[in-house]
């Protein structure tokens, strides 16, 4: 019930405009006398690249070559060490795919309650509003 919860709110956050947007203008090319420096303007990394074919082939450099194999080592100890962490946790304590059919009617439920006496605050007010109008002269 608590994750439905959670994900109805979740549903309802908006999403920060920098994930929806893609970033541009983030490489800077400059034809040398050699082929075509690359600059990422995010990092500050040149490449060295060359006109292929009407396609650019940018090959590593052997600092960039390093640092790459070192992040690739780092992100593989780390999964490594998650897939330790979860094959160590009970599996009955993890939490399920999916919902049973059980708890989404309790979920569905409380829900309906919920809208029910919500639509019928939302009345009371409405028909308050209605009663503070004038009412027209009949006779």
């Amino acid at each position: 019930m608590k994750t439905l919860a959670l994900m109805t709110c979740a549903l309802l956050l908006p999403l920060p405009t920098a994930a929806q947007q893609p970033q541009t203008n983030r490489f800077q090319l400059q034809r040398t006398e050699t082929g075509i420096v690359r600059l990422d303007t995010e990092t500050g990394a040149m490449t060295l690249c060359r006109d292929e074919n009407g396609t650019l082939a940018c090959r590593m450099q052997p600092d960039e070559r390093a640092a790459y194999e070192q992040e690739l080592d780092r992100l593989a100890k780390r999964v490594t060490a998650l897939e330790e962490r979860l094959s160590n946790i009970p599996p009955d304590t993890l939490p399920k795919a999916l919902p049973s059919d059980a708890e989404v009617d309790r979920s569905l439920s409380i829900m309906e309650k919920f809208m029910r006496r919500f639509m019928a605050i939302v009345g009371e007010f409405a028909n308050e509003r209605e009663a503070d109008k004038p009412q027209p002269n009949r006779t």
